[in-house]
């Protein structure tokens, strides 16, 4: 599943200058050990251990963030508020299991929060019941977005304006499938869903992604 990056993370923005965290002698060590790891390392008294774990998701949170919300400044402030969580709540965590879905589940939250102060998002925007989808929309499309516009850098601002779109509960799918790389088993544990909702709202937004990236394509 290709990547697609908003914007890269200013240095320095999230957490100090999570960029140099683990020194030139350490960053290798520290790439090479899973999160839970890092997590339980910074719990013993390690904190360039949860530097690590900063430089590892500031990146692809950050990215999550900008697909969800749209605005570079509020996502900065999502990821900001998504690493403070993590660093404040990180000894309740259980590290038998995945820390990344939780991390993820965290932004996805700390975005909504921007949204409804927007006031651009309600709980029933959120509502993933099927009722006011149609009947084609309940079909699903099993064709990939093309890869042109998915891993070509001059089309991004397309597909950005075109997830941008989506009703909030696509766009949170969408985000997460593009921007992470986050399996629909995982997806499902950030976004508190099962695995098969999440593939199917995920096949229900490329039908909509589809006709939005048509139509933005072929506008002037």
């Amino acid at each position: 599943m290709p990547v697609i990056e908003a914007r890269a993370l200013p240095a320095g923005r999230i957490m100090g200058r999570p960029n140099k965290a683990a020194g030139a002698g350490g960053a290798v060590e520290y790439a090479t050990l899973s999160d839970e790891t890092l997590a339980a390392n910074f719990l013993a008294g390690d904190v360039s251990a949860f530097e690590a774990l900063v430089v590892r998701y500031s990146r692809p949170i950050y990215n999550f963030a900008f697909r969800f919300v749209g605005n570079a400044d509020d996502a900065n402030d999502v990821a900001q508020a998504t690493f403070l969580q993590l660093y404040t709540h990180l000894a309740s965590v259980r590290l038998d299991q995945a820390l990344r879905p939780w991390l993820f589940q965290i932004a996805r939250n700390k975005a909504i929060d921007v949204l409804r102060a927007r006031r651009q998002v309600l709980f029933s925007d959120l509502d993933r019941e099927d009722d006011d989808l149609s009947a084609v929309e309940q079909v699903p499309d099993r064709e990939p977005l093309p890869e042109s516009i998915v891993e070509h850098a001059d089309l991004q601002r397309i597909l950005g304006e075109a997830i941008a779109c989506l009703p909030p509960k696509y766009r949170e799918v969408v985000a997460l499938r593009y921007t992470s790389d986050l399996t629909f088993k995982e997806m499902g544990e950030a976004l508190g869903l099962p695995e098969n909702t999440v593939k199917t709202l995920f096949q229900r937004a490329k039908s909509r992604l589809r006709v939005l990236l048509t139509e933005l394509a072929g506008a002037p």
